[in-house]
């Protein structure tokens, strides 16, 4: 249990080291809210002059590469994860998806609580899409199991 539930903090946080695979702020392929005044320029944040990646002076190929790399990464481990925890009774998987989302609730209301009532606002339409993704994602996945168990018999 001990095992799985690390594999799985680290699984859950691998998507933040995408970052430092970003290219540089203004490019073509900066989604827009990295970009502006405090996002993805070539010193700034994580992936800038402190990060891991940052006295390498990357090119935007060599950062791309890194990050499909990084990318491909996660999912093999997220694939690593799902497998361990398929393995686990239904009570474990239980309690570990109740303590995830009241540490996600916790965080995200700490974070809310940082905001202008303006963007609590935007923060919560925000929040709004994404339980309609998360849903949209799960309905998805009970119909592909349904579909793989109607394969197999």
């Amino acid at each position: 249990m001990r095992k799985t539930l690390i594999a799985l903090t680290l699984a859950a946080a691998l998507p933040a080291t995408a970052v430092f695979a970003a290219p540089e702020k203004g490019g073509p392929d900066v989604p827009p809210h990295m970009q502006g005044e405090h996002g993805c320029g070539p010193k700034d944040g994580p992936r800038g002059e402190h990060g891991p990646f940052g006295d390498l002076d990357l090119t935007r190929e060599q950062r791309q590469q890194v990050g499909r790399l990084m990318g491909d990464q996660m999912e093999n481990r997220r694939e690593l994860t799902r497998k361990y925890l398929d393995k686990l009774p239904a009570a474990d998987k239980k309690a570990m998806e109740d303590e995830l989302e009241a540490a996600r609730a916790k965080n995200d209301s700490a974070i809310r609580a940082l905001l202008t009532p303006e963007q609590q606002k935007r923060f919560d339409e925000k929040q709004k899409e994404m339980e309609e993704r998360r849903a949209e994602h799960a309905e998805f996945e009970a119909w592909k199991a349904e579909k793989a168990a109607k394969a197999k018999n």
